[in-house]
């Protein structure tokens, strides 16, 4: 079994596809839990009700960087509203993200840390974006580890090794999506060989970036097959391994999500 561990179905359904299917594509790939991820509050209700709709989908509550000079949140306790309803297992995508910057630096700053608070309190992951902006995002995250700990990922992983090991040392994982299968990402496959089988996940991130030998398509929960594969290669184990593992380490961080006791972080 696989977990596609972040992909937005609400992008998906407003593009006219029908989730049924989709759903039923990746349940026959051997995809069995999907978290489909929240960017914006105002659509959380939209989210949340595809969550709903299936079993075996879970979702998350949160405000994308690029939403934050409209939409980000100042404290926890707009995030902590949701936290107890059983099918939100996950604080975010929250993060930095200064390639586009769609929102001020302050803004996105500000609304991480508060999601990060929000994590800390509920004890459920944070899933953060990071783009272009490793050096304030490692500065962020150590900051805020030493007031107090909290679990997170650290999802669609195009970083380098800083960012990678900074991750790692506070108890992070290492989410990967289609982009480790591209020709020209060499660079972070060599980061991805020296992360610790334990703290790996696999994503899909649809319906962006479609894995070879999707892309150029819509990307779909049922491709993080091709992300696992290619994955599996990297690391040199077989694929079902490669499955057994990241399920595993899927459980450790979403145990909301397995019901399951989450997994000491180190």
């Amino acid at each position: 079994m696989l977990v596609d561990s972040h992909c937005h179905l609400d992008y998906l359904e407003h593009d006219g596809a029908n989730l049924d299917e989709i759903v039923a594509r990746a349940h026959a790939n051997g995809v069995e839990r999907l978290v489909t991820i929240c960017t914006k509050l105002s659509e959380f209700d939209r989210v949340l009700g595809i969550a709903r709709r299936y079993p075996g989908i879970f979702c998350s509550v949160g405000v994308h960087p690029h939403e934050a000079g409209q939409e980000g949140v100042k404290n926890a306790d707009r995030l902590l509203e949701f936290t107890d309803d059983p099918k939100v297992v996950g604080i975010g995508e929250t993060g930095l993200d200064y390639y586009y910057e769609n929102s001020p630096r302050e803004a996105q700053q500000e609304s991480f840390r508060a999601h990060i608070a929000a994590a800390r309190e509920s004890g459920l992951p944070l899933i953060v974006h990071a783009r272009d902006a490793d050096d304030d995002t490692i500065a962020i995250l150590r900051e805020e580890h030493k007031a107090g700990a909290f679990p997170g990922v650290i999802h669609c992983f195009t970083a380098g090794p800083a960012l990678a090991e900074a991750a790692l040392d506070i108890g992070f994982y290492i989410s990967l999506a289609g982009i480790v299968t591209f020709k020209k990402a060499e660079s972070l496959r060599e980061t991805v060989r020296a992360v610790p089988m334990n703290r790996l996940l696999v994503e899909t991130d649809s319906p962006f970036l479609a894995p070879i030998p999707k892309r150029g398509k819509r990307n779909e929960p049922s491709y993080v097959v091709h992300t696992a594969e290619k994955l599996a290669e990297i690391k040199g184990i077989t694929p079902q391994d490669l499955a057994q593992k990241t399920t595993e380490n899927f459980n450790c961080l979403f145990s909301k999500a397995s019901m399951k006791e989450a997994c000491p972080s180190t």
